[in-house]
Formats: C-alpha cells, structure tokens, sequence
C-alpha cells in the first residue's frame, strides 16, 4: 500500500480536529441576565440585547434565578426592584451572601433616593427607571460586561498565579518570599543556612516556574500572593 503525503496531511488534520473538540472551552460569551416579572419587559429586553450580539437569559422571579446555576463567563444583571415574594434589593442581598458578584443594574418604574442609596451602596452599577431608552439601557450593560470581564481575567490571572506558586518547593518559595523582600543571594543564605551557590539555583528555579521576567515582576507577584519578605518554612 503507498501512503500519499495527501493522505498524511488529511490523518494530521482529522488528528488536530480530534484535539481540538476533546479540549474545548466553556462558552465564555458574555452573557445578560434579565428577572423582571413582566414578560413584555422581558422580551423586548431579550431583543434588544440580543440585537447587539449578547447572550441573554430570562427570570420571571428572584426565586427562578436563586435555583439556576449562572454562568462562568463574563455578565451582568438587569434586575426589576419590585418583584413578587422576593424583591429586587433583596434578591441583592442574597447575591452577596452567596458572593456571587455579577454586576446588577437595576430597573424600576417606582424609584426613590433611599431606594436608589441601598441599591448603589449595596454595589449596584446603575438605577434605571421605566420607560428606559434603549440606548442608555445599552449603554449601562456594556459598562457592567466589560467590568465583570475585568474582574473575571482577574481572578483567572490571580488563580494561575497561585497556581505557579504551588509548584515551588518549600525551599522555593521560602528564597522567593525573601529575595523578594530585598535580600541579596548571600544574606538569603545566611539567613536560612545554605551556600550562596545554592540560593542561586533555587533562585533560577523560581523564576523559571513562575515565568517572571525580571526581579521587579517577581516582586509584583510577591505582594499579589502576600508573602513578599515573610519567614517561611
């Protein structure tokens, strides 16, 4: 049988192809999470959001979206304040007891200031009332993605931060925290009793796992996880 380079390049492709949907990501598209319980409020929110190419996914209660598992992707919510049972500044609360931190913009055809200080205070990102103009409503919730994208890159950097930092030994992470605390390789080595030489391997090795690329940016990712200069064992 003769093997043909075509066919080799189509065995390469299907191989790649395999790969690909067997690592796939999660939907990471962001998304916008409408709980009012007028269902007209709601379908025009749903069009309009949907309009402009964002995800939506729609409540009629505070209780409908407690029971439903949100996302792991950038979004936000656009939340009615008078709600059966549950209302909106309390369905707030629950949130945050739950520290679910999705950004909340809330909407209300009977708005009033100490309404609106609860909701700004309690960490609201807007107080909309009815009727809303659709571009100030736009306008609000690209606001809030994009923030709830910062945070979500945040939080993902921070996490494989941590989780190049778990990957040092003892001893890396005890020559990390205090090289970058402001000691030289020799008093590191006198501080914890080892030869220079030695604290300078260790040193390499730390930066090599934690892909700095300088002492400076070592440094940043000291304070990030919080142990820049402490003794550790």
């Amino acid at each position: 049988m003769t093997v043909t380079l075509e066919f080799i390049g189509w065995v390469i492709v299907m191989i790649n192809s395999s790969r690909s949907q067997s690592y796939a990501t999660p939907n990471r598209e962001p998304i916008v999470y409408v709980v009012d319980d007028d269902r007209l409020i709601r379908e025009t929110l749903s069009g309009l959001f949907r309009s402009v190419g964002w995800r939506v996914r729609l409540f009629e209660s505070a209780q409908e979206l407690l029971q439903s598992e949100l996302e792991d992707a950038p979004g936000c919510l656009v939340l009615d304040v008078r709600l059966p049972r549950l209302s909106g500044l309390d369905l707030q609360t629950e949130l945050a007891k739950s520290d679910i931190r999705v950004p909340i913009i809330f909407l209300t055809a009977h708005g009033d200031v100490s309404m609106t200080a609860r909701a700004m205070k309690a960490g609201a990102v807007d107080f909309l009332t009815k009727p809303f103009r659709e571009q100030e409503i736009l306008d609000a919730v690209a606001a809030a993605l994009e923030r709830d994208r910062n945070r979500c890159n945040e939080e993902r950097s921070q996490s494989d931060l941590q989780d190049r930092f778990a990957s040092l030994s003892a001893r890396e992470r005890q020559i990390m925290a205090l090289v970058t605390g402001g000691l030289m390789n020799k008093q590191v080595a006198g501080r914890i009793g080892i030869a220079e030489q030695t604290v300078k391997i260790h040193r390499g090795s730390v930066t090599r796992k934690m892909r700095a690329k300088s002492l400076a940016d070592l440094v940043l990712m000291a304070e990030s996880l919080g142990i820049r200069g402490r003794e550790m064992l």
